[in-house]
């Protein structure tokens, strides 16, 4: 049906609008399917898909299987791991990415354990290399390497899979870089029949009613980020982080500790079990700098510290650093920014 051990993304799609997420892994993919000399490919399942081939031709799709069907959308974890489990069956790609959203996270696992290949979640980078193995002498060329911090953060782990295929991973939205490979770009598109790749009792579940509440924040989308990590110390103190906010027009965020401590919604929360930001001003109030933050925000063009620990690990990525308390540091920057904005 196909060339064997291609690399394929599963795409999820939305009011007729194909998921960022998948748009910035089929970009990473064709990078990595032009270096390995390999086809990308790409799975949608769903309902309404018409046209849905100009949006993701672009990036590069040189095979896009179409699974149409009313019972397919919304999403529901039987019949999809079943279209992505007998398809993979069939024509056994080499690397298979998804998204880790909530349809990710459910379906990766499914289809990794029913095909025996390990799945790395939350990865960071990807990229291809070679490996030997210290036990056997073995040598692997051109596997995939799953990037991702281990450890609580203390380390950054490369993951391979020598053996066992596809090799699966998982990314965050905002990860990874979304660009146009060519916008003329054309692949080509094989219908799949959905009864062959499901059955009647995948279906059992049915969705009566659903509602998807959007979230009001649009970290992604802002300009500028302060943001503010456990050195805050207060939520008092965050009353400042958003003061300074509204007079540069920025949104405010926050590390995961301050989430845990409860000062700051977690829909605010930036790095590795957050947002990934590429803002092109972002102010760090009183954030340390572990491996996990600094992996949703060191893509911002510009970083300011402000911490009273000069040894700050984030200090290392930042443009500028200014050393003192953020409860005297703020202000001041208020008062500058509101008398300079007139």
């Amino acid at each position: 049906m196909a060339d064997k051990n291609n690399l394929i993304v599963y795409l999820e799609y939305e009011d007729g609008k194909v998921a960022d997420v998948s748009l910035e892994l089929l970009t990473k993919g064709r990078q990595l399917a032009d270096k390995l000399g390999i086809k990308l490919e790409a799975i949608v399942a769903g309902d309404n898909l018409k046209d849905i081939e100009k949006q993701v031709m672009p990036y590069g799709v040189d095979t896009l299987y179409k699974v149409e069907d009313k019972r397919l959308y919304p999403y529901t974890s039987l019949p999809h791991s079943s279209i992505l489990i007998n398809l993979f069956k069939e024509i056994e790609p080499g690397i298979a990415f998804m998204g880790a959203t909530s349809i990710g996270r459910d379906l990766g696992p499914r289809v990794s354990s029913a095909l025996h290949s390990g799945l790395t979640a939350d990865c960071t980078s990807l990229e291809i290399g070679d490996y030997t193995d210290a036990k056997s002498g073995k040598e692997y060329k051109d596997l995939l390497y799953q990037i991702r911090p281990a450890f609580g953060g203390n380390i950054v782990a490369t993951i391979v899979n020598p053996d066992c295929r596809p090799q699966m991973a998982t990314v965050r939205e905002g990860v990874m870089k979304k660009e146009i490979y060519n916008s003329n770009y054309k692949g080509e598109v094989k219908d799949l029949d959905v009864n062959k790749y499901t059955s009647d009792t995948d279906f059992v579940v049915e969705f009566i009613d659903r509602h998807v509440e959007k979230s009001k924040v649009n970290l992604k989308g802002s300009p500028i980020i302060v943001a503010g990590g456990y050195g805050v110390g207060s939520k008092e103190n965050f009353d400042l982080l958003e003061q300074l906010a509204s007079v540069l027009g920025a949104e405010v965020g926050a590390s995961r500790a301050a989430v845990d401590a409860g000062w700051v919604d977690h829909d605010r929360q930036i790095g590795q079990t957050g947002v990934t930001v590429r803002p092109k001003l972002y102010i760090a109030c009183g954030i340390s700098g572990q491996i996990q933050h600094i992996a949703g925000m060191q893509e911002s063009s510009l970083i300011i510290s402000i911490n009273s620990d000069p040894n700050a690990p984030i200090n290392a990525i930042a443009d500028i650093v200014i050393t003192g308390r953020m409860e005297d540091v703020v202000p001041k920057l208020i008062k500058y920014y509101k008398k300079n904005s007139k």
